[in-house]
This record gives C-alpha cells, sequence and structure tokens, in this order.
C-alpha cells in the first residue's frame, strides 16, 4: 500500500470559475507541471458558478449604472479576456454550448433618470465604442414589449449594445478544466473532497481533507464566502465579516429579446431589476433578482448555517457594523420589501410593479416564481469602517491567497487568474516562468 502524501507547487481550493480560471492560466500560461485542484462536490462549478443559481451575465460595466468609470475600465478588460476564450472556444463543443449572445440595454424611465443616463453615456461612450442610445421608437423595434402599454406621455431612453454574453459558467468551469488537463497532463484533480483545515509548516502547507492530507508550496483559496471563513482560521482577515445576500429570481414566457437592464437606485449595492433570456432558452425570460440577507454561505445547503457564523465572527464589532448597514433607511426599507418578494402568493403580486418598469403590459399570469433559483454573494463587512466592501475582496499571506468573490467575480475569473499567477511565481521564488506575452496576445 502506498502512503507517499501527494505534493503539489500550487493547490487549489475551490472548483468554481474563479479556480478553475486559474487552473487552466497556470497549466497553459506557466511551466508549472505539479499543480492540483480539490472541490467538495462531484462537479465543478455547483454553487456561484451554476446557471441557476446567477444571473448569467458577463459584466463589462456597459449597462451596469452602479460602475463608476474607472471601475468599469478594470471590469471591461477582464471582462474582455472572458469574451475571447468564449469566442475562441464556441466551436469546440457545439453539444455543450457555452454562451449565447443577445442585445442588451439599459433603460432609463421618468426625466431625472434620462437626463443622467445621457450624461452617463457622453462620459461612457469612449469606452465603449459599441454602446448606442436610442429613443423610444428604437426601443421599440429592439424590444416591443418594453414600449407596449407605456404611458406615450413617459420619458424613456435606453443604452444598447449588441455584445449581451448570457454564460453557462459551470460550462465554463468544464471547459477552463479540458484545456487544463490538455495543456498539463500532470494536473490532479480531486472531486468529492472536502477541505478539513490547513496548517501552516516552516516550508509546506498541509491541506486535511475527508480524503486524505496534501503538501503544498502555495495554497490558492477560491472558496466564496468559505474563503473568509478558511482565512480567519489562519489568522488572516479578522476584521472582515460576510453578509450573504440571497438572490431569487421570476420567470415568464418570452417577453424580451435581450438583456434589458434598469437604473442602479442610489446607495444601493445590490443588482438592480433585470430581464435575460435563459442562457439555453431563449423562449423564457427570467427577471431579478431579488436580494435579502440569509444565515448561510450556500443558498441551499443549510449545513452551511454554521459555517456562516463562523465566517461572521464573534463579538460586538461584527454585530455593530451589520446593524449600522442594515438600519440605513433605504436599505433597510429595500431588504424588508425583497424579503417579501419571496413570498408565495403577494410576492409576485409586488415584484410585477419592478417589472413592470421594464415591461409594462406584463400580465400577473404571466409570471411565476422561479423556485429553486438564485445563489448567495458573499458581501464583505469591514468592521474597521463598518462599511460594505464592494466589489471582489482577496487576502494575500505567507503563499497563500483567499479569494471572496461576489458579483462580478465569474466575469473577471481570467484577469484574477492572470494577477493570481504573477504573484504565485514570486511565492514560488521565480523558480518557473509565467508566459505573460503568450496569455496576453490570446486574452487581451
Amino acid at each position: 500500500m502506498n502512503n507517499t502524501i501527494p505534493k503539489y507547487d500550487v493547490l487549489i481550493v475551490g472548483g468554481g470559475v474563479v479556480g478553475t480560471a486559474l487552473l487552466y492560466t497556470l497549466s497553459k500560461y506557466t511551466d508549472i507541471k505539479n499543480i492540483g485542484l480539490i472541490e467538495k462536490y462531484s462537479d465543478f462549478g455547483l454553487v456561484n458558478s451554476a446557471s441557476y443559481n446567477n444571473s448569467q451575465t458577463l459584466h463589462f460595466g456597459d449597462i451596469e449604472t452602479n460602475y463608476s468609470f474607472e471601475k468599469a475600465k478594470c471590469v471591461k478588460q477582464m471582462a474582455d479576456m472572458v469574451m475571447k476564450y468564449l469566442e475562441s472556444e464556441k466551436h469546440s463543443d457545439i453539444e455543450q454550448k457555452i454562451f449565447s449572445k443577445y442585445s442588451k440595454m439599459v433603460l432609463a424611465v421618468g426625466k431625472k433618470q434620462v437626463e443622467d443616463l445621457g450624461n452617463r453615456f457622453t462620459i461612457f461612450s469612449s469606452l465603449f465604442p459599441n454602446l448606442r442610445l436610442i429613443k423610444r421608437d428604437e426601443i421599440g423595434k429592439i424590444e416591443p414589449r418594453v414600449v407596449e402599454g407605456r404611458d406615450p406621455d413617459q420619458e424613456i431612453i435606453a443604452l444598447v449594445t449588441e455584445d449581451g454574453y448570457t454564460v453557462d459558467f459551470k460550462r465554463l468551469c468544464h471547459s477552463f478544466v479540458d484545456n487544463a488537463i490538455k495543456a498539463n497532463l500532470d494536473v490532479d484533480i480531486h472531486l468529492d473532497t472536502k477541505l478539513l483545515r490547513i496548517d501552516k509548516n516552516t516550508d509546506h502547507y498541509s491541506v486535511i481533507t475527508n480524503k486524505g492530507e496534501f503538501h503544498t508550496n502555495v495554497v490558492v483559496v477560491a472558496a466564496g464566502g468559505h474563503s473568509l471563513m478558511i482565512a480567519k482560521s489562519l489568522g488572516y482577515g479578522k476584521n472582515l465579516s460576510i453578509l450573504s445576500m440571497a438572490g431569487s429570481f421570476y420567470t415568464a414566457p418570452k417577453v424580451l429579446n435581450g438583456k434589458v437592464y434598469t437604473i442602479q437606485v442610489a446607495k444601493l449595492p445590490f443588482a438592480a431589476v433585470h430581464g435575460d433570456p435563459e442562457v439555453h432558452n431563449e423562449n423564457v425570460t427570467r427577471f431579478g433578482p431579488t436580494a435579502k440577507p440569509i444565515f448561510q454561505l450556500e443558498r441551499h445547503n443549510r449545513s452551511t448555517f454554521r459555517e456562516y457564523w463562523k465566517t461572521f465572527g464573534i463579538g460586538m464589532k461584527p454585530i455593530i457594523s451589520l446593524l449600522n448597514i442594515i438600519l440605513d433607511k433605504v436599505l433597510f426599507n429595500y431588504i424588508i420589501l425583497n424579503v417579501l418578494y419571496d413570498l408565495p402568493v403577494i410576492g409576485k403580486r409586488l415584484f410585477i410593479k419592478q417589472i413592470r418598469m421594464i415591461v409594462p403590459s406584463l400580465k400577473l399570469k404571466e409570471l411565476k416564481f422561479a423556485k429553486g433559483i438564485g445563489g448567495t454573494r458573499p458581501q464583505i463587512v469591514n468592521n474597521t469602517t463598518r462599511k460594505l466592501e464592494m466589489g471582489e475582496a482577496k487576502l494575500s499571506g505567507d503563499k497563500i491567497i483567499f479569494n471572496i468573490t461576489p458579483s462580478p467575480g465569474a466575469s473577471t475569473c481570467l484577469g484574477n487568474a492572470y494577477s493570481d499567477t504573477q504573484q504565485l511565481i514570486g511565492f514560488l521564488d521565480n523558480r518557473y516562468m509565467f508566459y505573460k506575452e503568450e496569455f496576453e496576445k490570446d486574452l487581451m
């Protein structure tokens, strides 16, 4: 019997889109051969990367009106990498189609929104040359039901582009893994392998799992909200907590031809309501997300209740921070209303008011709650500032990286892998090469 403990240069914890993007990047664009990945479930991308747990959208920052110019510029650069990867793979496996492409627009309703969106277009058009400002007549040609039944005196405009990518991020995970293995036959994949703990030793990490022990020089944890729990167990991120926000969706028969977003409400850090075609069924339109706090790290996994509180932290600081955030008048009213949206009977009667901002003529009987659809996003709470920290969060330590990636984490997965790879090469004392020029030529 061989009791040799597997030893890696890099071990990735987590088989979602962030972890598998890194696996692909290390395998194809470095000369590191000794790479492992562990995933607690039986397949890749079963949590936040699953199509039923997210908005299926590749975010560029063009129609996301909560993005500043600088953030949109950064997100676009990284989302472009994913777009180029998707386009390069679209003919590789027709039976497992990774994405669909539609038009997408952000809709302004009412005088103030129209004025604000017009001003935004003036600023952002240089960054997004394919973005166009259109008025009612053209909106109606592209999306008839956005105009149908709307008050003719109501002012509307939209920003529209044809670059609307609807992505099955779970299938993208599989594509990354398949191409990683093609590039590096020595890659080790361990599914059904649950992390129990990580121990820091003098010259390596011991990664203890239900399937045994692994040794590695470098660890990258890409496990969503669990990344912070693991970080805290090693002494990192003690001043941070997680606010888990669960998103739900409603569906209707096809009432939109593409993606239609609404204007982000000021002060709200969560996604504005939008309508999207389902990634593998254009005859279904999905509306959402709602957003409500839950005390779990995974939406449909009650066993993560205990893990949530381990991540949240014990003491008054995280409680005071959370109260400071959710008792803000705007946010508190928003959360209460979103809790109601998930209730039977009254939920869709309330939520249809939001949807009718997009499709005024939508009938109540056309709408149904999408049971089992919707995941969680781990919003980072800084207990020092007592505020939410928007966007992706990353912690780095002694030859270890923790990626805690709320939206748009999937859209920036290759950009994240690019920066992580540069850091990992340094962790490994520059003994290996990162073929940056080749990566940039292919994906940037």
